[in-house]
């Protein structure tokens, strides 16, 4: 799908019926949504409060009543590159094709939310080779993505998806 010129709709699910009925009407991938599982099974804000065994649980799931690929939310990869790692590979044992990892600090806030930190570059290029060298499959997507638009600006957003893509992530999501 990331070598298909143009863009692809990927709607966000929180559930897997969601999930089914997004794969019903057409959509070759579905994206787990974080501050939507968040939102609808525990009616909290997605501020980091969702572990990541309540994800993968709700991921193996939707994995298991989907075909299509499956992107999922790993939020800032629930701590430092080490736990990066283990995320990954729950994730992709969950099924899930490719994780999208964030640049903030912990506890984070959902991409929509005033008040978000970002960590430094270094360490989320570090979570990137992390996450990068422990996936099992060369197939399962690693997606950076950098919320310091909002905090820092253009130029160090597009600075910090540039160093991103250098450190080897798949794609790129300047939020």
């Amino acid at each position: 799908l990331l070598a298909r010129a143009g863009g692809i709709v990927v709607p966000g699910v929180a559930d897997a019926l969601t999930a089914r009925l997004v794969e019903e009407a057409g959509f070759p991938i579905v994206y787990f949504t974080g501050a939507g599982f968040a939102n609808t099974q525990f009616a909290i804000p997605d501020v980091g409060l969702t572990t990541m065994n309540e994800v993968v649980g709700q991921l193996d799931r939707i994995c298991e009543a989907v075909s299509v690929p499956v992107l999922a939310d790993g939020d800032t990869g629930y701590g430092n590159a080490i736990s990066v790692r283990r995320t990954v590979r729950a994730f992709e044992k969950a099924g899930v094709a490719g994780i999208q990892l964030e640049d903030q600090e912990f506890p984070k806030r959902c991409g929509h939310f005033d008040g978000k930190r970002v960590v430094s570059t270094e360490e989320m290029v570090n979570k990137i080779r992390a996450a990068l060298d422990a996936r099992r499959d060369a197939d399962f997507v690693v997606l950076a993505r950098t919320d310091a638009l909002t905090v820092l600006g253009v130029d160090q957003a597009v600075e910090r998806a540039q160093m991103y893509a250098a450190a080897g992530a798949d794609a790129l999501m300047i939020e």
